[in-house]
């Protein structure tokens, strides 16, 4: 179930990274979607290894809109033209 709430929250945490980060990506709504739910794995799992939070605090929400932009930022410098 832990899983299941991870890709709910990424949807959302996806939106507000793109809001956050305004300018042109080349993928729509797919890839802002994915790159959500990748920040808030990413986040979830290192936040909660190394101990800033534990599972259910709202900091884990704040944490993966940070993941979610940092994962943003990766993937614009790597499909930049």
């Amino acid at each position: 179930m832990n899983i299941i709430w991870i890709i709910v929250i990424g949807f959302a945490v996806g939106f507000i990274a793109k809001l956050l980060m305004p300018g042109r990506d080349p993928g729509g709504f797919i890839i802002t979607a994915l790159l959500g739910i990748a920040g808030s794995f990413v986040a979830t799992y290192l936040g909660q290894h190394f101990g800033w939070y534990r599972p259910g605090q709202p900091t884990g929400f704040i944490g993966a809109i940070l993941g979610a932009i940092l994962v943003l930022i990766v993937y614009r410098l790597f499909t930049r033209r």
